[in-house]
């Protein structure tokens, strides 16, 4: 049984994979910002910790996270505006990693998105830019640590059920994922640590996620 910290734990990628975890019998502390969504969270079987991630400090994240023997982030300012978006999914989620290093807790997954890369070709006319430049500039930031870091990069995330079945590519097929596999996906690479030091692309497909998994490892 390990301890799990989700940040950004109210998310549907989270609420997904905390029931997961916590079905697999880890125990989740849920980090996030709303007290309203702590009736959500405890309904996963996680335990929910209030936690505005852009008013806290990195010595005040790491007492959040200190004794968890891994990080999934899952954050992310969800469409709130650039200043939001550079506040969460850059700032914030460095802070976090330089915590997860502070208190010792080696392990980070980060959720990022298929076309995470400092090269992005994403215009600045287009809505996403912000949301690219952000996630670039974590994971570029993340992978200079010394954590043992995996980054996930899904596609367009849906709604759809879960098909427990993924395509790993360096540009897969297909152009979406549901959230219920990404959780799937964070789960299994958590209990890998042969996927540390890597960038997994993915969407939907037609391999088995572990025989995927087992593959980009």
């Amino acid at each position: 049984m390990s301890r799990i910290a989700i940040i950004g734990g109210h998310g549907k990628v989270a609420m997904h994979l905390a029931e997961i975890l916590t079905g697999g019998g880890h125990q989740v502390s849920s980090l996030f910002r709303n007290p309203d969504h702590s009736s959500d969270v405890e309904a996963t079987g996680a335990t929910p910790v209030v936690a505005d991630l852009q008013q806290l400090s990195t010595e005040e994240i790491a007492g959040k996270i200190k004794g968890h023997d891994a990080v999934v982030w899952s954050a992310g300012a969800g469409g709130s505006g650039a200043d939001a978006t550079y506040a969460v999914d850059r700032d914030a989620a460095i802070r976090s990693m330089d915590a997860a290093k502070r208190a010792g807790v080696d392990r980070y997954v980060m959720v990022s998105f298929i076309g995470s890369r400092k090269d992005h070709d994403i215009p600045e006319s287009d809505g996403l830019f912000d949301y690219a430049q952000a996630k670039a500039a974590a994971d570029d930031y993340l992978r200079g640590t010394d954590l043992s870091w995996t980054i996930l990069g899904p596609g367009m995330l849906t709604e759809d059920e879960g098909t427990g079945r993924i395509e790993v590519a360096p540009e897969p097929a297909g152009n979406k994922v549901s959230r219920e596999d990404v959780a799937r996906v964070a789960a299994l690479v958590l209990e890998k640590p042969e996927t540390a030091g890597k960038f997994i692309p993915f969407n939907n497909g037609e391999t088995p996620i572990q025989d995927a998994i087992d593959s980009a490892s």
